[in-house]
């Protein structure tokens, strides 16, 4: 049974319309302009500097940056992407989560702003996300190497981890992935069911926003969507998601895939919970958060 908090705040995104920015292709394609007029900050809180040393750097065309503790040398190295359809900003709960990895486990994080869809697309940004992920596995330094994302960005961490596997055999010491989006088709059968108790999106909005995505690539190329790929000799996978999210269905096929090739692989499934509930404030999101904070220390 989902905690008061959980069902009151699924019902307040229902209240708020958050569905509307999803609703249909039309919504999308409106938002995507408006950011095109009026880009939105990907710059993380100033209260984050407080809590930890923060810098910044450019590779390609990405910023990015690299969040550390300040009174103590980094336990474990994590390359965070964000979600966001691929076309949303980092935004304050992606902070929070990484504030969290930083403050609780003492963790390194990289992060990037990767350039969002329709110019970032999939041929262009999972090279880019394979090379981060490739110079922080290399760094080497104590403690685990992590590949983490949400929504959007763990699929790109899941196509990036892929490329890595396939240019050198190189991996993190595991990846985590929290709602993942794996499968832009948008194609499975129970997704219609899950759509309807979904407070937050639906598939035609999806459907666009990878479409942008994908670009000039098939929406079942395996860097647009990673299900399809060979999930054989990755690294751990750990997934978090919750069955009132309509892409529920991507973390149980990726699951019983990775296993099927071998790869080890663990779903925490949340019931009633929304997309994405390990970033948002809810006993549910907290358990899941100090779950990861966990895993960061014992890998």
């Amino acid at each position: 049974m989902p905690s008061l908090r959980s069902r009151a705040l699924s019902a307040a995104f229902v209240m708020a319309g958050r569905r509307r920015r999803w609703a249909s292709a039309e919504a999308v394609r409106a938002q995507v302009a408006s950011t095109a007029r009026r880009p939105a900050s990907h710059l993380p809180p100033r209260s984050l500097a407080r809590a930890a040393t923060v810098s910044r750097s450019i590779v390609g065309a990405w910023p990015v940056y690299d969040v550390a503790p300040r009174d103590r040398e980094p336990a474990a190295r994590v390359l965070y992407l964000h979600g966001g359809g691929f076309i949303d900003e980092l935004v304050r709960p992606h902070w929070s989560l990484v504030r969290t990895l930083v403050a609780a486990a003492g963790a390194h994080c990289v992060v990037p702003a990767y350039t969002l869809a329709p110019r970032g697309t999939a041929d262009r940004t999972v090279p880019v996300a394979a090379d981060l992920l490739s110079g922080l596995v290399e760094s080497g330094g104590p403690g685990p190497t992590v590949l983490m994302g949400d929504a959007a960005g763990a699929g790109l961490a899941l196509a990036a981890a892929q490329r890595l596997r396939d240019r050198n055999g190189v991996q993190p010491d595991r990846i985590v992935l929290i709602s993942p989006w794996l499968d832009l088709s948008l194609s499975h059968p129970d997704q219609s069911a899950l759509e309807a108790r979904d407070p937050v999106q639906t598939r035609a909005g999806l459907r666009e926003a990878g479409r942008l995505y994908a670009g000039t690539l098939d929406a079942l190329d395996p860097r647009v969507s990673p299900l399809y790929g060979s999930l054989s000799g990755l690294a751990p996978l750990t997934v978090f998601s919750g069955t009132r999210d309509v892409l529920a269905t991507d973390s149980r096929e990726l699951i019983a895939r990775a296993r099927a090739a071998g790869t080890p692989a663990e779903l925490f499934e949340a019931e009633g919970q929304a997309h994405c509930h390990p970033l948002l404030p809810v006993p549910e999101g907290r358990a899941a958060r100090e779950h990861i904070v966990r895993m960061l220390a014992e890998s």
